[in-house]
């Protein structure tokens, strides 16, 4: 299959739209505001049209109203019909992408290195151990997903864009930085690049002592698997990733799955067997998400057909407070419900899985349970990742909540005034 992308531009050519003309407004006003795109796969094997407006496919890359206030829609929906000024109509569409939390966790403040007095803009430096590279190449997806946390990578917002355009920066960086072993490619989607692109950022790692571990953050396997079937350079590609096994690095495609029919067709299933046959390790992650994935009956079904492809549950997050977040979030009451009710009905080859987390601006929390003490209904968190190491795996107390859908939500338990890391960090 030749890759052919949709986009506001062209997404009417879609059979579908033909006969339902009354989409059309949502998806122009909706994507002036936040990223869409999908894709010729995605549209033809992947969305059940017969279904459309409850198929998780469709949800995941097609935008819903709901995801902006009534208010917000209106304004941009108005300057759109009545011929606004670009201007006129950029103005009113920044002012609701500020207040949709463009960078949660203040990644643009916290977590950009400096390299001899310079800001390393495209590299992330939030834990010890690892970094976060995007490759500048690599700042698109072959596909939008409706959640995206990154979202302001893709509409134009360039002061609150990552995107490293050279690759002699992290290497420079990591040779003066010997605590970090492990690099993520992320973005966009670095699986978008060309093999040419790929190896110009992961060949210099493999000359590096200190790096052990090498990862690809990738929608791929999802929305486009012949991306390592019948792409002009997809034997190239398998062939880079041979070298690095070869080179005695481990490299692990993470793979953002977010609904058992992603891994339905043969193209996806003849993709996993030649990476894995490359010596790449897949991982699966993906945050539960209201309308798509909310039930453990379909984590369960997730987990099981992932195994069976021969891929490892990894993490499940919970959804990040920005973008269309008003429309995808759950309690973190109902996400944890929703984790352990899955958690409990696989078998152990399913259980590497960890969540439910949120990725917040101190590390990687997770939910561990609702338990009671001293007559006091609380929920017991963790990090398993943080900023300071030394916050790892020390459990910590929160004050039942039912409708806190994120950290900054939740309150201390015992009557403390604040969770037993926030005075350090705040420093």
């Amino acid at each position: 299959m030749k890759y052919f992308c949709y986009n506001l531009r062209n997404f009417k050519e879609i059979e579908f739209f033909a006969r339902n003309k009354n989409y059309f407004e949502i998806i122009e006003t909706l994507g002036s505001v936040l990223p869409f795109k999908t894709n010729n796969y995605v549209v033809n094997e992947l969305i059940d049209w017969q279904n459309w407006e409850k198929d998780p496919i469709f949800i995941l890359n097609f935008p819903q109203k709901e995801m902006i206030s009534n208010q917000d829609f209106e304004k941009v929906n108005f300057a759109l019909k009545n011929n606004f000024s670009n201007e006129n109509l950029q103005t009113i569409i920044s002012e609701i992408r500020k207040n949709l939390n463009p960078h949660p966790g203040k990644q643009i403040e916290n977590n950009i290195p400096t390299l001899n007095g310079e800001k390393l803009h495209g590299i992330q430096h939030k834990y010890q151990e690892t970094i976060l590279c995007f490759p500048a190449p690599g700042q698109t997806c072959h596909a939008f997903c409706s959640f995206c946390f990154r979202w302001p990578q893709f509409v134009g917002m360039d002061e609150l864009k990552f995107s490293l355009k050279q690759p002699s920066k992290m290497i420079e960086y990591l040779k003066i930085h010997p605590e970090i072993t492990d690099i993520l490619f992320t973005g966009g989607d670095p699986m978008t690049m060309n093999a040419n692109n790929l190896s110009k950022f992961i060949l210099p790692l493999l000359d590096l002592s200190t790096v052990n571990a090498i990862r690809i953050g990738t929608k791929v396997l999802s929305f486009f698997p012949y991306r390592f079937l019948t792409e002009p350079d997809s034997d190239e590609v398998l062939k880079l990733f041979e070298k690095v096994k070869k080179s005695g690095k481990h490299l692990t495609l993470m793979a953002h799955i977010s609904h058992p029919n992603e891994l339905k067709t043969e193209a996806l299933r003849k993709a996993v067997e030649r990476i894995r046959n490359a010596g790449v390790e897949i991982r699966t992650q993906s945050p539960i998400l209201r309308n798509i994935n909310d039930s453990a009956e379909i984590w369960k079904k997730l987990w099981e057909k992932q195994i069976q492809l021969g891929m490892i549950p990894y993490y499940t997050f919970i959804a990040r407070n920005t973008g269309g977040h008003r429309y995808f979030a759950l309690p973190l009451v109902k996400t944890y419900e929703i984790f352990r009710d899955a958690y409990s009905s696989v078998s152990g080859i399913c259980k590497t899985v960890r969540g439910p987390i949120m990725s917040s601006n101190p590390g990687k929390v997770q939910v561990i349970g609702i338990t009671e003490i001293a007559k006091e209904k609380l929920l017991m968190l963790n990090f398993v990742q943080a900023r300071n190491p030394a916050w790892v795996q020390k459990p910590f107390f929160a004050q039942y909540d039912e409708k806190a859908a994120w950290l900054n939500e939740l309150k201390p338990a015992f009557g403390e005034k604040e969770f037993f890391f926030e005075p350090e960090f705040s420093e």
